[in-house]
């Protein structure tokens, strides 16, 4: 009894001292995983230069179509890729800042443009009838899907109203769509195109209370994926840009800080880094902007993805609070302007 007691405690041993090994070799590969995966988004993001624009027709009469181009980083993507060359073609809303830009354009750059207003949040058949008509006598080698909308502030589903969730979707969904398939056969044809899809961090971890504006930005994160494998072999290259915060009106953040650019600087990290992934793990997804590729990389590699929605969830609730107060305020500063009148 002495000795089998003895063997079973030598055998026990051996097989604990074996667990511990593999267990140990198995955390040795998973942390040099992450270690080299880290080290990689940064080479991406502050050494590696993407797959230059010339390729694409930069300074040799290509077009590129940005839509919602008027402001903030649609404004900055018209402006650099005409800086860079590219004749460009300016669909927004409000006419006269169509002209104002196309103006500014075409006397600081020396390039063509053609302006189309367009509300997508109120658009026809014969509105992309015509603007399909305006786009079959030029060469389109570049679409910036800019053009996007969101909720007012955090809103439980629930009582959202029916018309906001109806923007969302025709905006965010179905005007992308729509350009998208507009110019994607003569891209095909070609064998020659660039289609760069303005994501969101919104898209990848899921957001209560945005729930709409989320569904629509994941949407954006799939179809760019199914739709960029497609068109690989044909020469036509979709990227979707998961974006966090940048200093827009629709973010409502005026100061830049290092988590959250400018404009200016987030899309010239874009044009710079086609086709470098950068903090994305995502196929046909890209953060080029360095603080946006580390937070995708953290989202990525550490916690669940639970945690990460829960952490929406208290963050959203916060914002909701704040922007129901701000309204209050607004609304008890009108009643006492009108009371004293």
């Amino acid at each position: 009894m002495v000795f089998e007691s003895f063997f079973d405690t030598i055998q026990g041993s051996s097989l604990l001292s074996a667990g511990v090994a593999v267990s140990a070799v198995f955390g040795a590969l998973w942390v040099t995983r992450i270690t080299l995966s880290f080290v990689k988004m940064l080479i991406d993001v502050y050494l590696r230069k993407g797959v230059s624009l010339e390729q694409y027709g930069a300074g040799k009469g290509s077009w590129a179509i940005v839509t919602g181009c008027t402001d903030g980083i649609g404004r900055e993507f018209a402006l650099q890729l005409a800086k860079k060359k590219f004749n460009v073609v300016l669909i927004s809303r409000t006419l006269s800042k169509l002209n104002s830009l196309s103006s500014e354009i075409e006397s600081q750059y020396s390039v063509e443009t053609k302006v189309f207003p367009l509300d997508f949040t109120n658009k026809s058949p014969e509105d992309f009838a015509s603007l399909k008509t305006l786009l079959e006598s030029l060469k389109v080698s570049v679409l910036v899907n800019n053009v996007g909308t969101n909720h007012e502030f955090p809103t439980p589903f629930a009582i959202e109203t029916d018309e906001i969730v109806q923007k969302i979707i025709e905006v965010n969904v179905n005007g992308m769509l729509k350009m998208t398939k507009m110019v994607l056969p003569e891209m095909v044809s070609r064998q020659n195109g660039l289609i760069i899809n303005l994501g969101s961090f919104s898209g990848l971890v899921p957001t209560p209370y945005l729930a709409t504006y989320s569904a629509s930005k994941a949407f954006l994160c799939t179809f760019s994926q199914a739709l960029g494998a497609e068109v690989a072999s044909k020469g036509v290259v979709v990227e979707n840009i998961n974006t966090y915060f940048v200093t827009t009106a629709m973010s409502k953040i005026r100061r830049p800080s290092f988590f959250i650019p400018s404009a200016k600087p987030f899309v010239a990290s874009v044009l710079s880094r086609i086709g470098v992934t950068g903090g994305a793990s995502t196929p046909f997804t890209s953060t080029p902007y360095p603080s946006h590729a580390i937070a995708n990389w953290f989202v990525d590699n550490t916690f669940s993805m639970g945690f990460w929605v829960m952490k929406n969830l208290a963050m959203q609730i916060d914002i909701r609070k704040r922007a129901l107060k701000k309204k209050e305020r607004e609304a008890q500063k009108a009643k006492e302007a009108q009371q004293s009148q």
